[in-house]
């Protein structure tokens, strides 16, 4: 079965990722969502690079692919952002990118969070439909089951990860998601600013709550 096939049969629809107001107009601006690696050495994004984690010498093998989710973000990740930037001027984004990004070069699909013990990485159609085995294992002594009602999109194990390599164009970005009309209203500026084409800007507060 290819990764088309897999994509098609459980209805996944889109991959997903989170950032914040100064990502965003870097994402934007440059065409690019970039790899943290990236981040730091790009001259046009010095000045507003504002990383979603404190540390990540944890996986510092992999800071050269950007951190992507199936269908549902990271909420652990998301609730560990979010409580980082709270009080601040930090608003946040949900970037949703069509499922084609899944059969580029040198994807690689985890089964749980990059930085556990036990997880296990994959390429291909093998490597994504382990994303949803029946057991993932994280670490010792902690396993994961995949719950009969977990949606056949969703990954058993909501930490599981695609590490897109290098850096990751705008060109399939569909849509993306804001908690409310005042920030619907700001990224539609950014899009005017820097003069990028147009996207869908969608409110849905639901996916917000771990960040606010």
């Amino acid at each position: 079965m290819t990764i088309d096939n897999i994509v098609r049969l459980r209805e996944i629809e889109e991959i997903l990722h989170f950032t914040t107001n100064t990502g965003i107009l870097g994402i934007l601006d440059t065409r690019l969502l970039k790899a943290r690696n990236r981040l730091n050495v790009d001259a046009r994004l010095e000045y507003i690079f504002t990383p979603n984690a404190r540390v990540r010498n944890r996986d510092a093998a992999w800071l050269d692919h950007v951190n992507l989710s199936v269908s549902k973000i990271n909420t652990s990740f998301a609730t560990y952002s979010g409580n980082w930037h709270r009080d601040t001027n930090i608003w946040w984004c949900v970037l949703s990118f069509s499922p084609e990004i899944l059969i580029h070069d040198g994807v690689v699909f985890t089964t749980t969070n990059n930085i556990y013990t036990s997880v296990k990485r994959g390429q291909g159609s093998d490597g994504f439909e382990a994303m949803f085995a029946q057991k993932i294992v994280q670490y010792n002594g902690k396993s994961i089951e995949r719950d009969p009602n977990c949606p056949a999109n969703h990954t058993t194990c909501e930490q599981a990860e695609i590490l897109y390599p290098g850096e990751l164009s705008t060109e399939f970005l569909r849509k993306i998601y804001v908690p409310n009309d005042d920030i619907c209203d700001q990224i539609a500026g950014q899009l005017t600013a820097v003069n990028h084409r147009a996207i869908e800007i969608e409110i849905r507060e639901s996916l917000f709550k771990e960040l606010y």
